[in-house]
């Protein structure tokens, strides 16, 4: 078994309370999953308005169809809306 995880940290462009970014990460979060077949979760960041870490991961057999789905991932929720990719950290885990 494979398991890639990958923590992504965010800036959110234009929210200016904790609860315009908690609408902005659910429908990041529901996107990605659905897209992808993946876990999300937000993992820092959470009193922060303008920044969020989201972390999300990947299990299976293959190392190569892992990374490409990590990689396709992190360009979707780059792609959306307001949101802007400061930091990455990504590590495939054999067990």
């Amino acid at each position: 078994m494979i398991v890639g995880i990958c923590k992504l940290d965010l800036r959110i462009d234009g929210c200016h309370s904790l609860k315009e970014k908690r609408q902005v990460l659910r429908r990041l979060k529901d996107r990605t999953a659905n897209q992808f077949g993946i876990a999300v979760a937000e993992v820092g960041n959470q009193d922060l308005w303008q920044r969020a870490e989201l972390g999300f991961a990947v299990v299976g057999n293959d190392r190569r169809i892992i990374e490409g789905i990590i990689e396709r991932a992190t360009t979707f929720i780059e792609d959306q809306g307001p949101v802007g990719l400061i930091d990455r950290y990504t590590e495939i885990i054999n067990i």
